[in-house]
């Protein structure tokens, strides 16, 4: 959601949905880059639009223990958001990373609903994939890409039913919300931020959404030193969601929760057993990101 704030006044003058994404057009670097192994996938939304995503496989040698749908945020492309998922396939589960329509190498231009197509066809070539079959699949959703996927599975009953658990990282609970953080944050526009708030879409945000997610285990992840999207926002979301669901506070800037090798553990853990999760660190445990261990 970082990348929101440049467009934001334009998002508000217009209430254009399109701008909710800053995408981002090339790769500048590939999982290579970091001695990743991967595939490139090409992918077909229902209105033709064809997209691009990658695939990393488990490390060799290594069982696997799952799939991760990998739904990033609304800046750069896939190249930007490796960190959040690289880490992954060196533990077991092999991800997809899907970058949306405009992004990347991805056809179009991004906007709502079509966005949703995207997902929509994420879903579909798992559910073709020979090495995801009999597997446990779990969607990690990050900022806007997290939005994204809440509203999406309230929508689409059938994809949820596929999924062991969704993980949540720096999510926004309310387009709206956040839009009127931003302004109340800016000499400038803080006079104005209820009444121009109050042109952002807001009907597709998570908080609405959330209550239909029954019987989907959830973790949401949210840190408390987040100036993109506040901690606020994980609140509500718990607040909002069907058990079970957990709610783990973290330390550092917006998702870059996985930089953290506590947090990458804290994930595995609860990736055992999403439902009868229980091993939280309490929260005076969790140190400040620049305090001594």
């Amino acid at each position: 959601m970082r990348a929101l704030l440049p467009v934001l006044f334009g998002l508000l003058l217009s209430g254009c949905s399109s701008l909710l994404f800053y995408p981002q057009a090339g790769l500048p670097i590939t999982p290579a880059k970091a001695d990743l192994a991967y595939r490139d996938i090409e992918l077909t939304a229902a209105d033709g639009t064809r997209l691009h995503a990658w695939w990393l496989p488990a490390k060799p040698g290594v069982t696997v223990k799952g799939t991760v749908l990998h739904l990033h945020g609304n800046g750069g492309n896939l190249a930007w958001h490796l960190g959040g998922s690289y880490w992954l396939p060196e533990q077991g589960y092999q991800v997809l990373m899907l970058d949306y329509r405009g992004y990347g190498l991805s056809q179009g231009s991004p906007s709502l609903p079509a966005v949703y197509q995207d997902i929509d066809a994420a879903f579909a070539w798992l559910q073709q994939a020979p090495e995801v079959q009999g597997k446990p699949l779990v969607l990690l959703g990050q900022s806007l890409g997290g939005a994204l996927a809440v509203h999406y599975l309230a929508e689409h009953p059938a994809q949820r039913g596929q999924l062991k658990a969704l993980v949540l990282d720096g999510v926004p609970a309310s387009y709206r919300d956040i839009a009127r953080f931003t302004l109340n944050n800016a000499w400038l526009t803080w006079p104005l931020q209820v009444p121009l708030s109050w042109l952002v879409p807001d009907g597709d945000s998570a908080i609405h959404a959330m209550p239909q997610l029954t019987g989907l285990p959830k973790l949401i992840y949210h840190s408390l030193d987040d100036e993109v999207v506040p901690l606020a926002n994980g609140v509500r979301l718990y607040q909002a969601a069907p058990a079970p669901r957990v709610l783990q506070p973290t330390r550092g800037g917006h998702v870059q929760t996985f930089n953290d090798p506590t947090w990458r553990k804290v994930l595995l853990l609860y990736l055992e057993d999403p439902s009868g999760f229980v091993g939280l660190r309490r929260l005076a445990e969790v140190p400040a990101p620049d305090s001594p261990q």
